[in-house]
This record gives C-alpha cells, structure tokens and sequence, in this order.
C-alpha cells in the first residue's frame, strides 16, 4: 500500500513524546511541527511522579489505547518502563540518548547534590554551571539554545526536578526489560552525547532484538535541540516504516 494512502485511510499515526529530565514540549518543537502532517502528538508529562514507575503509569493513563512512542534520556528510561507495563499498547518504539545502566555511585551523589542546591535556593545554577556542559555540543554553548535549556529547567522548576532525580537513582533494571520488547525500536545517540555516549546505545541495540542505530552527527545529548532536523527526518522516516509494515 502507498505511504499516501495508508495515511489518509488511517488518519495520523498517534505519537507519544517522552522529555528528558528539567525538560518539557521545548525539546521536541522542531519535531512535533515536522511530524505534525503525519502524526498526531502528545508530549508526556514526567514531572509529577517520584519513581520510573509511576511515570509510566501516569503517562499511560492519558496515552491513547495503541502509539508510537518515543523517549529521550529520562524519557527513553520511562518508555522502556512503559514496555514493561503494556508492550501491547506500544506499536513501535524510539530511545534517543539512553542509558540502560543502573546509576552510578558517582551519578547519585551528583542528584543528592543538586536536591541539596534546590532545597538552599541554588536551583538556576545547576543547569547553568553544572549540566549544560553534557547536553549540547561544544560548538552550540553560549547560543540561544543554552537559555532554550535554561528556560526549560525553570519552567519544569525545582521540586519536580528533585522528583526526577529522586526516580533516576532509583530506577528499575533495563536490561531485565530490553530482551522482551517485540516491536521495532529505532535507537538515536548525538555523536557527541558525553552523558549517554555511543556505547550505551550499542548495549541497548544488542539487547534489543528488532532494533537499528543510528549515530546523530553534530549533535550532544539532547540531540532532538542540537541537531534538530536530522532528528525529525530520522523520526519521520521510523514512523512511515514502521506503520507501512503494519499495513
């Protein structure tokens, strides 16, 4: 069946956009207006909830019955826990800059100490001073998208920050999940992500049995601000695949 006609028969394919943590609809702007002639979007609120699990929970509850779902970072981790409650509502899957591995003891005392800047009034300067060095590419700081990110963190704010990373140090084991996953999964990482490098993506794709990769160019962490439009055209070329396959 043509890709045209598959479309019009079938209206849009429903996406779910899962964010990053101090992240929200920003990082997937680009995205919900380039896929907005294929794909009907909903982006996922992972801000009320302490724990991966009923992050997913909550997200699910206002998902529609069956979509295609995509997750960067924070989001890829919620999503893979999705798979875990209802792989039968998911049709197709994408993680972007994930990481699959338990925290480390490095990672956690980093979280405790941002919770602790939060709670003393400190909260602007944790993704000023501290995080935006790992989320873009050396050659996008001190840009318009570094208070693009800056923005983010203060309209997602302190205490469902501390929420999120209060779940990352707990988060369930991925790789328990990954073996089990049935649809086909597209696995994204920007080149330069130093916070979930390349590797990562690697252990998720060899878990992973119906998974491809692919390596974003000129883009750091959050790949889908950094290299917006290789993103998009990635995302869009997954969805169109994925749903022709099903027709």
């Amino acid at each position: 069946m043509e890709k045209a006609s598959y479309l019009k028969q079938n209206n849009k394919i429903p996406l779910l956009l899962l964010p990053g943590t101090l992240c929200n609809e920003k990082l997937w702007e680009h995205q919900i207006a380039y896929l907005a002639d294929i794909a009907a979007i909903q982006v996922g609120d992972l801000t009320q909830d302490n724990t991966i699990e009923d992050m997913a929970s909550s997200v699910l509850d206002k998902a529609p019955e069956t979509f295609a779902l995509a997750g960067l970072s924070l989001g890829g981790i919620v999503a893979i826990e999705i798979m875990r409650q209802a792989p039968e509502r998911v049709t197709q899957l994408a993680l972007l800059d994930t990481n699959p591995r338990s925290p480390t003891c490095a990672q956690i005392e980093a979280w405790n100490k941002f919770i602790q800047m939060s709670k003393e009034g400190k909260f602007t300067s944790i993704t000023k001073d501290y995080l935006m060095p790992g989320l873009i590419r050396q050659s996008s700081q001190n840009s318009s998208l570094s208070q693009t990110i800056i923005d983010m963190a203060e309209e997602v704010g302190p205490e469902a920050m501390e929420r999120q990373m209060t779940a990352l140090m707990h988060r369930p084991d991925a790789f328990k999940i990954l073996p089990s996953i049935k649809c086909p999964v597209s696995v994204m990482v920007g080149l330069e992500d130093s916070v979930c490098p390349v590797e990562m993506s690697n252990e998720l794709v060899r878990e992973i049995p119906n998974s491809q990769l692919t390596i974003v160019k000129d883009a750091g962490h959050l790949s889908s601000l950094d290299n917006p439009m290789e993103v998009s055209r990635k995302l869009k070329e997954w969805l169109q695949q994925n749903s022709l396959k099903g027709a």
